[in-house]
């Protein structure tokens, strides 16, 4: 009977151990969030546009109101200082959420975006974007080319507010990756980021119409503003077809992660999105950091046929110099988790054919991860090689009978 209770408390001792060193090990090497709400989500780093994280990030969906991160960026681009948009009778007969604006009256766009982005007012969409392109379908042309210019290849607007729609083209849907790639353009890229930082992070904003007859107030809706420290820009969406969405910023200790979220609950789980949201940007800030992962390159000499061997001109061996341009200290910080590796490699040329000028490009330095290429640092010839002619032959005889 002792016999039994020991090797039972034998095992038991080597399970807890086993168990204890199992979160550890998971640790080391964390892919994401175990459970997501989102049918669709991702994690990016803003900075360098690579996906940290990411769940069904390919698939096309709607995505409601977070179609007017592009309409704002788009006005902001393209309008006037002072520019004025008149309401049309289209733009007062959008569907709630909306201002409430009456066909004829006239608006400051600026004020307008405030509208647009706080309390995601479909008619303020629709006022910005026939102030703009001068009708909704010419402001989705618009919409469309710069989508296809950040490299969003899934993406489709029809509309400049989310509402579900469809034209020729296909349904208004995204992806979660090319959400976040628009995200990452109004943050970081825009020439107009700082306006759009502005007005997505502001609390509360008044304005009134051209006339000064009509006011109005509008507060954010944006929760995650207030929900972790470093929030910086974030919108929400939500229509029958889209589900809950979601794209949101955050800055913190010189990291900027996006997080973009499709089809994340419908009702009554309006909260979904700010639990996926939260956790996600906890596991990039738990999980990664900057690394310096620069190498330094050492010069490898190259074959120069027909070229002149200055330390002997009778060799038929001669070589030139070739290696990174002379820039100082270089530092390559990359955003990468605890078990990432950058792969360093070499592409030289084979050879040259004399004369060879110093700063001929002789090859490149390529650093990858996961196979696809973070960083090109070209490589260049570091002296001139002149060429072994019969006037440099010519001239070394005549200069030796001379002597």
């Amino acid at each position: 009977m002792k016999k039994r209770q020991i090797s039972i408390i034998s095992l038991v001792c080597i399970l807890s151990v086993w168990l204890c060193r199992v979160p550890v090990q998971a640790q080391e090497a964390v892919e994401g969030p175990a459970q997501l709400y989102a049918q669709s989500a991702v994690l990016m780093d803003a900075d360098s546009g690579r996906i940290l994280f990411g769940k069904e990030e390919d698939v096309k969906r709607p995505m409601a109101s977070t179609t007017k991160i592009m309409t704002c960026i788009l006005a902001l681009e393209n309008m006037e200082e002072g520019q004025v948009a008149e309401a049309s009778d289209h733009a007062a007969r959008q569907p709630e959420v909306h201002l409430g604006v009456r066909a004829g009256e006239q608006y400051y766009i600026n004020d307008i975006l405030y509208s647009l982005m706080l309390e995601s007012h479909n008619d303020s969409a629709v006022i910005i974007a026939e102030g703009i392109a001068g009708s909704v379908e010419q402001f989705a042309v618009l919409m469309n080319e710069k989508a296809e210019e950040l490299g969003c290849t899934d993406t489709h607007f029809v509309t400049p507010n989310g509402l579900d729609a469809e034209d020729e083209g296909g349904i208004h849907s995204t992806t979660a990756a090319d959400l976040a790639r628009i995200m990452k353009y109004c943050i970081m890229d825009s020439p107009k980021k700082e306006k759009f930082l502005e007005i997505t992070g502001t609390g509360s904003y008044s304005f009134a119409d051209l006339s000064g007859s009509r006011s109005f107030s509008c507060n954010n809706h944006n929760a995650f503003l207030t929900m972790m420290e470093g929030a910086l820009s974030g919108k929400t969406g939500f229509t029958a077809d889209a589900g809950y969405c979601y794209v949101g910023a955050l800055e913190r200790d010189g990291r900027t992660f996006i997080v973009a979220l499709l089809a994340c609950g419908w009702p009554n789980n309006k909260g979904y999105k700010w639990k996926d949201t939260r956790a996600l940007m906890e596991y990039g800030l738990t999980n990664y950091e900057y690394r310096n992962v620069w190498e330094d390159t050492e010069t490898e000499d190259l074959p120069v046929e027909g070229g002149i061997c200055e330390d002997d001109i009778y060799s038929e061996n001669a070589a030139v110099s070739a290696g990174l341009p002379d820039s100082g200290t270089e530092e390559l910080s990359v955003l990468l988790r605890a078990d990432e590796t950058v792969e360093v490699t070499r592409e030289l040329e084979k050879g040259f054919a004399a004369p060879v000028k110093k700063g001929t490009y002789a090859g490149r330095v390529v650093y990858t991860l996961d196979g696809k290429e973070i960083a090109v640092y070209n490589m260049v010839t570091l002296e001139d090689v002149k060429k072994r002619d019969f006037l440099w032959c010519f001239q070394k005889l005549l200069k030796k009978l001379c002597c």
